[in-house]
């Protein structure tokens, strides 16, 4: 058979709608800030005996204008994802529609005839000698549409910046050709210093990033410190379906340099972005950035290749099981799926990947949780309480991989703010999730500092010196059992032969604000082991307290039971105490010894066979006013 010629586009300055689209079509339209305004300002213009229209969209940088009532007979919209007020009025009202789906599934519903596209519209940039037309700030699900679509009506834009990777598409794919210039929308992606709450949210999240590791973030406030608090760190990667200026920035200062990704090395790979002018600069011809559909950038399996990925991702509220409620408040869609579901199993299924759910605790100005015991009705889970590893707020950073709903509950809590705690806490007990002798609800110590825990190297290994969680009472069920009996007679001068649940739990379950408990952890991605315990119990009378520490057998003489011991001196005296003291048995010589190196004293005991040692914080100057 005779070969055919290949398709030639028309191009043309005056585009004929008529022929183009008949009524009752699905059309595409670009999306982000490749969003064509100029060719839908067209179509609007000449679209006399045109109707109901279905506009399939994502996210556009845009005013949304044809979503408003006044188009509704022309146009009716159905979106992947809600931007803006426009789009959120026009759901919520009934007069456009919202499809839940993945980001990475969405180009199957057009390739496979489930959304047929009839018209795509989008906006290319010129094309080279070859003939090819680089899709320039948004390939993403555009790519699928273009070449789903029964025609493609490109707007070729002179500013449109060529970028490369899959990101281009050849003169006869294409069916019309409209040329016209008009600047590629920018948006404010890099936020200016915010709130402490944020910049708080910033720096837990940036504790949980490794040098090394390869991101996918967002846009919005808690992007922006996150990466801010970055800035030290290094050989960083990114794999995102999005990128910003931030990423930008962090790119020029070195600190993102792709060199220790396992998959696409050394460089950064997406499927658009959205900034500034300087970032589509930045990305014009720029070899170190590819960006590719997002069937490819989206894939769970792809992300999985990046060892150490680490994903970022907001929330509205997260239930006190881990489920995260993030496209809708109650019965009113907010915003849409996106990609943080296919991060979030892309990074939990990777090599050392982290998947992060980062938001504020509270909304309305703190009158509102957002973990709640129960989600809000009417409001959709869109992450599985089996995908999410961390959940941070500005109180601290929840771990809840490999959890039970108990203890998920309870590191929630923590995270929580203070006022709504103990609320949280008689919720998930009326249904067992938490058990009844589980009284305390969790304190802060706000002696240790802004992020509530210090880092320490001890013997070349990393750990954390913390408080002693409440969901910490299977690992303080799995420290008592690994001491031996020599270790148990020397601590408790008996050998008890139990720790029962609800005893760790006792244990556990500390009012901070008067007694402490501390810890030493070694903590390994989700995994923590505890070294040490420190503990006093104020004995308000005299206003003082009582020490106790124990030590894990293998790292007896690593000097942890020194550590905590000055640490909780530090305390003690900005908390005005007057004095510690401790009850120590005289075979116990390690103990005495770091006793009376932080200078506690002898003094008579009641007991033969025990030493009773005093610390008088006065006349130590450790007592300091808080």
């Amino acid at each position: 058979m005779p070969k055919q010629p290949a398709k030639q586009p028309v191009e043309t300055q005056q585009l004929d709608w008529s022929k183009i689209l008949k009524s009752g079509q699905r059309i595409f339209i670009g999306s982000h800030a490749a969003v064509p305004i100029a060719l839908i300002d067209d179509l609007v213009a000449n679209s006399k005996g045109l109707h109901d229209i279905e506009v399939v969209q994502v996210f556009t940088l845009a005013d949304n204008y044809w979503a408003k009532p006044e188009y509704k007979q022309l146009f009716k919209v159905n979106t992947f994802y809600i931007s803006g007020g426009t789009i959120r009025d026009a759901v919520n009202e009934g007069r456009a529609d919202y499809t839940p789906a993945f980001s990475s599934d969405i180009p199957n519903l057009f390739n496979q005839d489930i959304l047929p596209i009839d018209v795509a519209l989008i906006m290319l940039a010129p094309g080279d000698k070859y003939g090819y037309h680089s899709m320039g700030v948004s390939v993403d699900i555009v790519s699928a549409a273009a070449k789903a679509a029964r025609v493609v009506v490109a707007q070729i834009n002179p500013a449109m910046p060529v970028t490369y990777g899959q990101s281009f598409l050849h003169r006869n794919q294409l069916d019309y050709l409209w040329s016209h210039e008009s600047p590629i929308p920018t948006a404010v992606t890099s936020e200016p210093e915010g709130s402490k709450i944020i910049e708080r949210i910033g720096q837990y999240i940036a504790l949980l990033v490794d040098d090394g590791a390869t991101l996918q973030i967002g846009s919005g406030k808690i992007s922006s410190a996150a990466l801010r608090y970055l800035k030290n760190h290094r050989d960083l990667g990114v794999h995102s379906e999005m990128i910003t200026d931030d990423i930008m920035q962090l790119m020029l200062d070195g600190v993102i340099n792709n060199r220790k990704k396992t998959f696409h090395p050394n460089k950064i790979v997406t499927s658009f972005c959205v900034g500034s002018q300087a970032l589509y600069d930045f990305v014009a011809h720029n070899p170190h950035i590819g960006f590719y559909p997002s069937e490819y950038v989206n894939s769970p399996a792809n992300i999985a290749r990046n060892d150490h990925m680490i994903s970022i991702n907001s929330a509205i509220e997260v239930d006190l099981t881990g489920q995260v409620v993030s496209d809708s408040i109650g019965s009113q869609f907010y915003s849409g799926i996106g990609g943080q579901v296919d991060f979030s199993r892309g990074a939990s299924m990777s090599h050392g990947g982290k998947p992060i759910i980062a938001m504020p605790s509270t909304a309305k100005d703190g009158t509102i949780s957002r973990i709640v015991p129960f989600i809000r009705e009417g409001a959709g889970v869109i992450t599985t309480r089996g995908h999410v590893h961390y959940v941070v707020t500005e109180f601290g950073v929840a771990s809840l991989r490999g959890k039970s709903v108990r203890e998920r509950a309870l590191e929630l809590i923590r995270v929580a703010h203070p006022k709504f705690r103990e609320g949280l806490l008689k919720d998930v007990r009326k249904h067992y999730w938490v058990p009844h002798y589980q009284q305390q609800t969790p304190v802060d110590v706000p002696e240790l500092g802004d992020v509530g825990f210090k880092e320490l190297t001890i013997q070349g290994h990393e750990y954390d010196l913390r408080p002693l969680y409440p969901s910490d009472e299977r690992r303080l069920q799995e420290f008592f059992y690994s001491h031996t009996k020599e270790t148990l007679q020397l601590r408790y001068n008996a050998v008890p032969t139990q720790m029962s649940r609800e005893k760790s739990c006792t244990l556990v379950s500390v009012d901070q604000s008067k007694d402490l408990a501390l810890c030493i952890v070694r903590q390994k991605g989700s995994a923590a082991q505890i070294q040490a315990v420190g503990r006093y119990y104020l004995i308000p009378q005299h206003n003082s307290c009582e020490v106790a520490f124990v030590t894990r057998e293998v790292v007896q003489g690593y000097g942890m039971a020194t550590t905590l011991l000055a640490e909780m001196i530090r305390i003690a005296g900005l908390r005005g105490l007057n004095s510690m003291q401790a009850v120590v048995r005289n075979d116990n010589s390690a103990m005495l010894n770091v006793f009376e190196r932080a200078g506690f004293v002898r003094q008579p005991a009641d007991e033969p066979g025990e030493v009773y040692l005093r610390l008088d914080l006065t006349a130590s100057g450790a007592k300091k006013e808080p």
